[in-house]
């Protein structure tokens, strides 16, 4: 793995043990002090959790750990992006900055229930739609769940569409956070946003019918283009606990 995410990965360790929410982690070049790196590689590490919002920068003050957020139940219909918007009527298209194979960082060898360092498929997209930039997406899947996946293009493909029709995955359900979070300025870049406008961050785990994790993802909204709408349900005990619907809905 690159040194900085090995040192991300070190990072939220100590997020998750050591630092408080609020809580202010070393400067810069202390960092760079302790791990023996250089300051490019933490000031990298660093973006990554900002865009991932485990912390928030504030100038003049330091680097504070991010308050730890609740998650709600939420059941959702498990679609693609290019499905939503094909259904709206629109054109989904994708520019693929990345489609190769990769030894698995931590976060994604956990929800593929594989071992740190196994290989997977990794491949990242920037998505557009009437030609505006809409939503980074970068997806994992085990390298056997579609062998010759990665001879396909998906400048226009739907990935579900593929998955189904071709290799035969059988994609059952799934489960996704929603957060808001600042933009990181490569993640800024990349949407035609400011560095730390609002945008959705979108963490993903799709089962297929025999309860086999197949696709990780994460992606990065924009906020001033996207929304979900959450259709509720009031609980009743004489009934039992109702799911709730999150219909993904892109504007």
């Amino acid at each position: 793995m690159p040194f900085y995410a090995q040192l991300k990965q070190l990072l939220i360790e100590r997020l998750e043990t050591e630092i408080e929410p609020g809580g202010r982690l070393p400067g810069e070049m202390a960092l760079c002090e302790e791990y023996g790196v250089s300051r490019t590689v933490v000031r990298q590490a660093l973006d990554e959790l900002e865009a991932d919002g485990r912390i928030v920068r504030r100038k003049g003050q330091g680097t504070f750990a991010a308050a730890r957020k609740t998650d709600e139940a939420l059941f959702q219909s498990l679609t693609g992006l290019y499905e939503d918007v094909r259904a709206r009527g629109e054109v989904l298209r994708s520019r693929v900055l990345a489609f190769d194979v990769i030894p698995a960082p931590a976060e994604v060898a956990a929800a593929l229930e594989l071992k740190e360092g196994d290989q997977v498929v990794h491949l990242e997209r920037l998505r557009y739609v009437g030609g505006e930039p809409w939503v980074l997406t970068r997806t994992y899947l085990p390298v056997d769940i579609a062998p010759g996946l990665l001879d396909e293009d998906f400048t226009e493909q739907s990935l579900y569409g593929v998955l189904e029709g071709k290799y035969g995955v059988e994609l059952d359900h799934g489960r996704r956070l929603v957060e808001a979070v600042p933009a990181a300025a490569a993640i800024a870049e990349a949407l035609g946003l400011r560095p730390r406008d609002p945008v959705l961050l979108l963490h993903s785990t799709a089962w297929d019918v025999t309860g086999r994790p197949v696709e990780f993802f994460i992606a990065y909204h924009r906020g001033d283009r996207s929304r979900f709408q959450v259709n509720l349900r009031r609980h009743r005990e004489r009934q039992g606990a109702l799911p709730n619907m999150l219909v993904h809905d892109d504007r």
